[in-house]
């Protein structure tokens, strides 16, 4: 396993329940924000999007992402990673 954060261990750890978009690896509290404009307000609804992209986390949903609310590659990424590593686990 890749080095991650603290924040996708816990991420990883449990079931998503409701919580919020900002407790994703790589959304913050900006990236959050503009999530949450365009109704992506808890985490299993960008879960759904990146269902939607077949679980893509190397190009569709990354690329989408950074298209659709401006996250940088960092971003994309780990957020991918994250839901990638979760899906893995309860999936």
């Amino acid at each position: 396993m890749s080095h991650t954060s603290q924040k996708h261990r816990d991420f990883v750890s449990e079931p998503m329940g409701e919580k919020p978009i900002t407790a994703l690896a790589g959304i913050g509290e900006v990236l959050g924000c503009r999530l949450e404009e365009f109704g992506f307000d808890k985490a299993y609804v960008l879960l759904g999007q990146f269902l939607i992209l077949k679980k893509d986390a190397d190009d569709l949903f990354k690329d989408w992402l950074k298209d659709f609310c401006g996250a940088n590659s960092r971003q994309a990424d780990l957020c991918a990673s994250c839901l990638q590593e979760w899906c893995s686990s309860f999936l």
